[in-house]
């Protein structure tokens, strides 16, 4: 196997440091790996592959050094200015912020439902949504199956989905209710701690937020479905990490609940817990660590004609974000063998 270079931008953040960890457990052979992060991280040694990697400063000329690969985590502004210089000198972008996601030369990818799709980049893959990468996985099956007709998404997500800030706000506020101390919040409008805030990124014209406007259209765009129905409601919570979603889901085609289970239980990715007379079903706290998405509370929505309810829930930061770009990353490096065979 030929070595390859991997760059990882953003590596001193929450994404960042998760992409370092989930490198680590695979140890991908012959990959050659350098750190990047902005001048306020620039400098900082992290300990990664048993070795000490010293954080380089990212500049416009980073990508000079000749990478065949690189993973960005470091925001849509990072992401819009650098992405593309390190795509022009020959690097294949994987980039997990949106601001890529909805151009159509772009594949949006989460492995487990679209994968065909990583060989049709033009130098620049991005990763959708956390909240819209569980979703998929599971709803992918489901439309191949039943043909999907409508979506009702109301999410419940973790404040590490809004970064180190978000978790200082919900630490904080912990601290504050114990202790009785005021404090500054860093992140959210509102105290997270004792609240639910319906209020993840900005307010549209609509009424609706760009979160929740993030997950109608990058579904469509990953299920190769742009007059699917949807409507979000995407919510804060104060949980430290891994998203819940309450799906609702109209089919046009008819089903039998234990074949649709079935369905699931054999789809990738995907771990069924669903055993509602010994309380069995997915938790954000049991789901933190692992890759898979976690289905449970399957039942039927008795108030259309074909319909069903999912809980699904999964660990944002890891298949929400690092661990899909990693999976990324290793089918191109397949398909680069593939093409060099």
């Amino acid at each position: 196997m030929k070595p390859y270079k991997l760059a990882i931008v953003g590596a001193t953040g929450v994404v960042g440091r998760c992409v370092l960890h989930i490198l680590e457990e695979k140890n991908l052979p012959n990959l050659e790996y350098v750190l990047f992060a902005s001048h306020r991280s620039a400098g900082q040694t992290l300990s990664f592959m048993g070795k000490e990697y010293v954080v380089q400063e990212l500049n416009e000329n980073s990508f000079d050094e000749g990478f065949d690969f690189a993973i960005f985590s470091a925001g849509g502004d990072t992401a819009k200015k650098f992405a593309p210089i390190a795509s022009a000198k020959g690097c294949i972008v994987v980039d997990n912020s949106s601001a890529f996601r909805m151009e159509k030369e772009v594949p949006l990818i989460v492995p487990e439902v679209n994968s065909e799709e990583i060989a049709n980049h033009k130098g620049i893959i991005s990763n959708p949504n956390c909240s819209t990468i569980q979703a998929v996985v599971a709803l992918k099956p489901l439309d191949e199956k039943y043909h999907l007709k409508r979506i009702i998404y109301s999410t419940y997500q973790a404040v590490s989905g809004a970064g180190s800030k978000g978790l200082s706000d919900l630490e904080e506020g912990i601290t504050s209710f114990v202790t009785k101390k005021e404090y500054s919040l860093q992140k959210f409008p509102y105290p997270i701690f004792n609240n639910c805030l319906p209020h993840i990124d900005v307010f549209l014209e609509n009424g609706y937020t760009k979160e929740e406007e993030k997950m109608i259209n990058e579904t469509r765009k990953i299920l190769k479905r742009p007059d699917l129905k949807i409507t979000a409601t995407a919510v804060r919570v104060p949980v430290f990490n891994s998203h819940s979603e309450a799906i609702t889901v109209e089919f046009e085609k008819d089903f039998h609940l234990e074949e649709l289970v079935e369905v699931l239980k054999h789809s990738p990715g995907i771990i069924v817990q669903d055993d509602f007379q010994h309380a069995i079903y997915p938790l954000a706290s049991t789901s933190t660590g692992y890759d898979e998405v976690f289905c449970g509370r399957i039942r039927r929505d008795e108030s259309v004609a074909s319909g069903v309810n999912l809980w699904v829930v999964a660990d944002n930061i890891r298949k929400g974000a690092a661990s899909n770009a990693v999976q990324i990353v290793e089918k191109l490096i397949a398909l680069d063998q593939d093409r060099t065979r």
